[in-house]
């Protein structure tokens, strides 16, 4: 091999070493910017809180406000619930019952996030953390499959009877523009089925 072919092979090498790296490097950031949990309903891994609010950026200025606070449990009870529902009038709305404690809450997460994150530009989201008497649990809580939605805290459990008109965790409760209500009891078994919930009962399609 000449001294010129040889230069060339080296610089070649060179090149594809510096190639492998790079992809190497990119595919560690990416790797360290995903979760590394697999979401509850076993569908695939879950977004991380700032995915989600990527995602969800450019809503209306009444649902961004909703964005702005992902994962949030929010004090102030059943007076700031009727507060935001009103700021929401004319607004599809989907609240979610559930507490830290509640096995079927946790395996209906993944569901949650998805929806919030694929209807969330035209829908409402809210939580409501229902019967939580740990603030610490229920923060872990959301922060293991964040959402693109707050919750109201409710340690007596009355506010989630009250909107749910019943004591079982989990509810959904759906409210279409005009304020037509239907609640649905226990969890939701994937994204598909409580996505068409939405389609359904929020959005009249």
């Amino acid at each position: 091999m000449s001294g010129i072919a040889a230069s060339r092979a080296r610089a070649l090498t060179a090149v594809a070493a510096f190639a492998l790296v790079a992809l190497l490097v990119f595919g560690l950031v990416e790797l360290a910017d995903s979760p590394q949990r697999t979401s509850a309903n076993g569908s695939g891994p879950t977004l991380t809180l700032t995915r989600v609010q990527a995602q969800l950026a450019g809503s209306p200025a009444p649902l961004a406000a909703l964005h702005a606070q992902a994962s949030l449990i929010l004090p102030g009870g059943p007076s700031a619930l009727r507060a935001r529902l009103t700021a929401l009038r004319g607004y599809p709305v989907v609240i979610d019952k559930w507490a830290s404690w509640c096995g079927p809450c946790q395996q209906e997460r993944a569901a949650l996030q998805a929806a919030s994150v694929s209807y969330g530009r035209t829908v409402a989201f809210i939580g409501i953390d229902s019967g939580d008497t740990s603030p610490a649990d229920a923060k872990a809580f959301t922060g293991q499959v964040p959402v693109g939605y707050p919750s109201y805290s409710d340690p007596s459990g009355h506010l989630g009877v009250t909107v749910t008109d019943s004591t079982f965790t989990p509810a959904t409760v759906f409210y279409d523009r005009a304020g037509h209500q239907y609640i649905h009891q226990g969890p939701y078994p994937s994204a598909a089925k409580l996505e068409s919930d939405v389609r359904r009962y929020a959005l009249d399609e």
